[in-house]
């Protein structure tokens, strides 16, 4: 069975564009929430596209192209065998801003004035066919759609690909832009967003998430193919577990036990023990319900070492990236495993009762890794419908 390597990764957060700077700014204690949400203001698509192209493409595709240019720059996948390469992007709800602006021109044009590409922009699996298009990309290549869980869930579809010899190379990773009057209303409505515009997961005092947008792109590829060619391997993607709740459309199981079945999947598909683990980077949305079920399954799945492990949430620092949440977190842990540190669950500060695992407040601390063998952590994605996905990562010896 194929090793499966990590040789780029790119993305856009609303920390800033790249992948380097997620890390480095969640690292010194900076969040890019700003009016009680979080944009990437830093991102121009025109960077990575001409203006016709950026016209013809929902943001969330335009996020997923610059990501994934940075990615595929890093891994230098310049003249392989684009039939032996494929593309597998998730995102939770796709095009919704151009949905939102053609209903609009419905509405008050009519029929006849409705954009004829708003089908195509729309499509959630347009990012992953824009990236195809762009790079001659001819293996497998489709969407996937998971809600929260939809970046986590592409990474491991795209692993597992790898491993059944369908591609020596996957581009993987989730996209989403829901900034938009209907979605805020929409998740407002369920009570799901911060009323205060706070992101402070498995605080006392959380009151649900802060919207963000963004995308997180990685490379995978067959280690042997990798070192053939000579890449850099940046990390590896070494387990990957998936279940379901099966219980509610937006709430999880309240005792955790479907998440921690996956991580427990994900751990013996990595073949780890829990002793091994060195990080959980966490789902952490800061809803009240969600953080409570997601340490109850830590506790789960890892028994009395959860309580020895150093837990945080990227969502903290970005807020809630929805489809791409999971893979823009993948990205941090790796990041983060391989400078061997534990970035802070910024906001913080106050415990709540029964939720007693180490959420790294304060500061970022360095991983306890001795020797010079791999850092290994796990990722945790969690999504409205009961979708469970959780990647074991290894960083770099």
């Amino acid at each position: 069975m194929a090793d499966v390597v990590v040789t780029g990764i790119g993305a856009v957060t609303p920390l800033g564009v790249g992948a380097e700077t997620l890390l480095r700014e969640w690292v010194a204690g900076n969040d890019g929430i700003r009016g009680g949400e979080a944009p990437c203001a830093d991102f121009d698509p025109r960077t990575v596209m001409t203006a016709k192209e950026a016209r013809r493409a929902d943001r969330f595709t335009q996020l997923a192209v610059g990501a994934a240019e940075e990615a595929i720059a890093q891994a230098r996948l310049e003249d392989l065998d684009g039939t032996r390469v494929g593309c597998i992007v998730g995102t939770g709800i796709g095009g919704i801003e151009t949905l939102e602006n053609a209903h609009t021109t419905l509405g008050a044009q009519g029929p006849d004035r409705v954009p004829p590409l708003s089908i195509p922009l729309m499509m959630s699996n347009a990012a992953p066919a824009a990236i195809a298009m762009r790079h001659d990309v001819r293996g497998p290549v489709f969407g996937v759609v998971s809600a929260c869980a939809a970046g986590a869930h592409a990474i491991g579809a795209a692993a597992r690909t790898i491993r059944c010899g369908d591609a020596d190379v996957v581009i993987t990773g989730g996209a989403e832009a829901s900034l938009t009057p209907l979605a805020r209303a929409a998740f407002a409505a369920l009570d799901a967003t911060s009323p205060t515009g706070e992101s402070r997961p498995f605080d006392a005092r959380r009151n649900g998430f802060v919207m963000g947008e963004g995308a997180g792109v990685l490379v995978l590829e067959d280690r042997a193919h990798a070192e053939a060619r000579g890449a850099q391997i940046l990390g590896v993607v070494s387990g990957y577990g998936a279940t379901a709740d099966a219980y509610h459309l937006t709430s999880p199981r309240a005792d955790g036990s479907g998440a921690a079945q996956a991580i427990g999947a994900a751990l013996a598909d990595a073949m780890r023990g829990p002793d091994e683990v060195d990080y959980v980077n966490a789902h952490g949305t800061s809803t009240p319900q969600n953080d409570r079920a997601e340490t109850n399954a830590i506790q789960m799945a890892l028994g009395d070492r959860a309580a020895k492990i150093p837990v945080s949430s990227t969502k903290s620092a970005i807020g809630h990236l929805l489809g791409a949440a999971g893979a823009v977190e993948a990205i941090a842990t790796l990041l983060a495993l391989r400078e061997r540190v534990a970035p802070p669950t910024l906001g913080w500060e106050v415990r709540d009762e029964g939720m007693d695992l180490d959420y790294v407040p304060g500061a970022a601390r360095p991983l306890a890794v001795t020797g010079d063998r791999a850092a290994v952590g796990i990722s945790n994605s969690f999504g409205f419908g009961g979708h469970n996905a959780v990647l074991v990562l290894e960083g770099t010896p």
